[in-house]
């Protein structure tokens, strides 16, 4: 049986600026940062990054043990909807 290392999840946080009309996210664990127009162009961009900076960051790490977990921050608008 092939021992695979164990996953390491790391979670990106991202909103929408929709003034900019972009998507904004942060990963803090790896650190990165990075912007885009699409949620999945936000998590290519960062993914980039991760492979990037794991060396550096967390050398004890096998990149493909690697995960990204998306959290999206969205405000609640507090007026209710009319009806």
């Amino acid at each position: 049986m092939i021992q695979r290392p164990r996953p390491t999840i790391f979670t990106l946080s991202a909103f929408r600026d929709e003034e900019a009309e972009l998507w904004i996210g942060t990963c803090d664990a790896v650190p990165a940062a990075a912007e885009a127009p699409t949620l999945d162009l936000l998590l290519l961009r960062v993914a980039e990054m991760t492979s990037d900076l794991l060396a550096e960051n967390h050398p004890d790490l096998d990149p493909a043990s690697v995960f990204l977990q998306l959290s999206v921050i969205q405000e609640i608008d507090a007026q209710p909807a009319a009806a």
